[in-house]
């Protein structure tokens, strides 16, 4: 019998890798974190949410601006399988950022099945770009721009690294300072055969464009590609693989699990500031400055 996808022959066994809830024995408590320290960010830190970079209503942004001015900006994508959530959840990545003069922009992009990912990453490219336009009114420094996302977000980052920015964008052709891939799919190839095959609808076509393992480019950019400890052996191998192929084409990038954190909690620690993503960071977007 044909293999589903490398040894699996099941959507159970698929699902089982590729489904981060269902070891949980509450698959709501993370969401429940995020919204909560979520809520907290918005309450207690200056925020101007809402402000588009595009022509539809999902085409949003959320700015958290830093407390100096010229500040290094960090753009964060969202998880959630392209298919749930929204910027609104994820305003606690501002939370570890804000006190060390990070400005932090959460991105909002509509969701599958009424949009495809073809049109998602054309939104979050949009989002990019949009930020590099026109963050310097907000406070922020616009050749200090981090990108970073999680789980579908760290696809995302990921297929906002093989842009063509000069060609499509009008910007330099490395315009992200440093990039954050955390527990992301870089081969989205499996998902046909998971459970979220009826949201997301891949076919052979958006596979082929739309998994970064297989179109990595010659990139300026450095990059931190990481995972939980506790996760599957399948985010630990698109891990591993994505940053093989990025060594591969000689780019610069680190590749190690986040200790201890299965594949919600890798996100906490962008509500400390002393943490290893906030600490990452701090670092190369330091090393930009001017």
């Amino acid at each position: 019998m044909k293999k589903l996808y490398r040894n699996f022959d099941t959507q159970a066994q698929i699902d089982a890798q590729y489904n981060p809830s269902i070891k949980l024995p509450d698959a709501t408590a993370p969401m429940r974190h995020y919204a909560a320290r979520s809520v907290l960010a918005r309450q207690t830190l200056r925020c101007m949410l809402d402000v588009p970079y595009g022509p539809t209503r999902a085409e949003t942004l959320d700015i958290f601006p830093a407390d100096v001015p010229n500040a290094p900006v960090f753009v964060f994508i969202h998880g959630g399988y392209w298919r749930a959530l929204s910027s609104k959840d994820f305003s606690c990545v501002a939370l570890g950022l804000q006190p060390l003069g990070i400005t932090t922009v959460v991105v909002n992009y509509a969701l599958c099945p009424l949009v495809s990912i073809d049109e998602i990453t054309r939104q979050v490219r949009a989002a990019v770009a949009w930020t590099h336009h026109h963050i310097a009114a907000h406070g922020g420094d616009p050749k200090r721009i981090a990108l970073g996302g999680h789980s579908a977000g760290a696809h995302l980052t990921a297929m906002c690294l093989q842009t063509a920015w000069a060609d499509d964008y009008g910007l330099p052709s490395d315009p992200i300072t440093a990039a954050l891939l955390i527990s992301g799919v870089y081969d989205i190839a499996p998902l046909r055969y998971s459970y979220l095959q009826p949201m997301i609808q891949l076919d052979e076509g958006l596979i082929r464009r739309q998994s970064p393992l297989f179109a990595v480019r010659p990139c300026a950019t450095p990059i931190w590609v990481n995972w939980g400890s506790e996760e599957s052996t399948e985010f630990a191998r698109q891990a591993a693989s994505f940053d093989a192929a990025w060594q591969l084409a000689r780019n610069k990038g680190e590749l190690s699990a986040l200790q201890g954190a299965d594949h919600f909690r890798g996100l906490h620690g962008f509500e400390s500031p002393d943490s290893s993503l906030c600490q990452w960071l701090t670092k190369k977007l330091a090393s930009q400055k001017n």
